[in-house]
């Protein structure tokens, strides 16, 4: 079985600049996910499959040579280049995903059975959710798709509102519920790890959600960093030991 990991940061934050190399618990906010890569690869690679060999390559998709600097530190080094119309704002991940698999498919020489994707800007993920991750999608030959998510404290069916053409307010998927238990159990994408069959990336608009997608709810907690205030408290979790990574 052939693995390809694929690290995605681009350079051109507006956000927060430079956020997939800010300092966080000391480290870069990219180191966590190249070791975390590091780990599942090594893991991996001593778990023989039926044909006695298992592959990982991981690769680095940025536009920017401080972030790939930064990753050459960690041990990842690259000659892989985000296309510029993939390094936008309005370019989707998975297009950007499927460039690196077209990519690493030509570099290595390999039939990869699964993308890996690991967020750098989630990074409260183990190994073993990664591996949680592959084993349900390899578990399910339909799947195309599988990515983690958190339950989320509110629920669109029960206590979400949004505006009605009157200036007044209404439950978002009808308000049927009354209770919070009776509601549909909904989830949080956390965006910290996407597995793919090949196919799902190789057509012509790619997408992590997809008619036949698996989920996987991590039993921790776990968030995207997108404000100042999300890698203060990133930062507060692994200062406190109240998380390792």
């Amino acid at each position: 079985m052939n693995i390809l990991i694929t690290i995605c940061a681009r350079g051109g934050s507006k956000g927060i600049p430079g956020k997939n190399i800010k300092p966080v618990g000391g480290k870069p906010l990219l180191a966590y996910s190249v070791e975390t890569a590091r780990r599942f690869s090594d893991r991996f690679a001593s778990q023989k499959d039926s044909d006695g060999n298992n592959g990982v390559d991981t690769v680095l998709s940025t536009d920017s040579e401080a972030i790939k600097s930064v990753a050459r530190e960690y041990g990842l080094s690259t000659d892989y280049v985000r296309p510029d119309y993939l390094a936008n704002d309005t370019c989707g991940k998975p297009d950007a995903i499927r460039d690196v698999l077209c990519y690493a498919q030509e570099h290595y020489g390999r039939n990869y059975d699964y993308v890996i994707d690991l967020d750098v800007t989630s990074p409260i993920r183990t190994v073993e959710d990664v591996e949680a991750c592959l084993r349900l999608i390899i578990a399910n030959p339909e799947a195309k798709t599988i990515f983690s998510v958190n339950p989320c404290a509110r629920n669109p069916y029960f206590n979400q509102v949004q505006e009605d053409g009157n200036g007044y307010c209404q439950v978002v998927l009808g308000g049927k519920y009354t209770t919070r238990q009776s509601a549909p159990k909904v989830y949080d994408m956390n965006a910290s790890i996407y597995v793919y069959r090949p196919e799902a990336l190789m057509c012509e608009h790619p997408r992590a959600v997809t008619d036949k997608s698996l989920f996987y709810v991590m039993d921790h907690v776990c968030f995207d960093l997108d404000e100042p205030s999300d890698y203060d408290y990133l930062a507060y979790l692994i200062e406190t030991g109240k998380i390792e990574l």
